[in-house]
């Protein structure tokens, strides 16, 4: 968590397909959200037949996957296994209206809200840390933040297909928005004035990752209700956002245990 400065970002691209690869990630599509999977490429030696039958199944189209025409699609140093996907984003992520409608309230959820995240891994590392720790929703902004890649697929280690994400526009309109509705606003910030492990988290909790140089930007800070730091050695000034928003989830886990059914 870094200190808090204000900095704008550019806007990110609005993306109407992403290459997936790897066959855990396609796996994790097929068995979750196959209709998100317009078509696979597949190298002439993959032989996993659960994949092409789940493939079959869906009548997702199969394309041979040419030798070394993999770094067409995903860049040459990517390890994509000879499986490679055409994914439409637009049909795994939903709308924050749409979110609200399936929220209960009654169970005190979390959320992960994040505030301009640029780096992609970070981006999948949180998600993946908020499907493990029992969160309802990560909440992504549509702009100056990293989009859903092929990199943030792999990073979550596919639980982009297990937990919900939902488009959001403006972030202190959506904190405020879930305000209304019960939520408290934890931001994440290494100057923090509340340390974690005091609060009890007995309310519904929307926790706020900022960028990972910037921090979270003072207007949206204004809006948060408690500002959380971790306790850590003197030796170490922060931990990356990813890290930071894996131990609050976990924190509020422990209060939260029925979560992890």
């Amino acid at each position: 968590m870094r200190p808090l400065r204000s900095r704008r970002q550019p806007k990110a691209p609005v993306q109407d397909k992403i290459y997936i690869y790897g066959k855990h990630a396609l796996m994790e599509a097929l068995v979750s959200h196959p209709r998100i999977i317009r078509k696979a490429y597949l190298a002439p030696d993959m032989k996993d037949g659960e994949l092409r039958s789940l493939l079959e199944q869906h009548s997702i189209p199969v394309l041979e996957l040419a030798k070394n025409s993999g770094k067409t699609y995903v860049g040459k140093d990517t390890a994509h296994q000879g499986v490679i996907a055409v994914m439409d984003p637009s049909r795994l992520v939903i709308t924050f209206d749409q979110f609200l409608e399936t929220l209960d309230l009654s169970k005190n959820p979390a959320v992960a809200v994040l505030g301009e995240v640029q780096d992609p891994h970070n981006v999948g590392a949180i998600i993946r840390s908020a499907a493990g720790f029992g969160l309802s929703a990560v909440l992504i902004p549509e702009h100056n933040q990293a989009p859903i890649t092929g990199a943030v697929v792999k990073s979550s280690a596919g639980m982009t297909f297990r937990i919900p994400l939902v488009s959001i526009g403006n972030v202190n309109t959506t904190l405020a928005a879930l305000k209304k509705r019960g939520f408290w606003i934890y931001g994440l910030a290494m100057d923090g004035t509340a340390k974690l492990g005091g609060d009890t988290f007995e309310a519904p909790a929307a926790f706020v990752i900022g960028n990972e140089g910037a921090g979270i930007r003072e207007k949206t800070l204004s809006s948060c209700d408690v500002v959380l730091s971790i306790p850590m050695h003197s030796r170490t000034e922060s931990l990356n956002a990813a890290v930071s928003a894996a131990v609050v989830f976990y924190e509020w886990s422990k209060k939260h245990p029925e979560q992890l059914g």
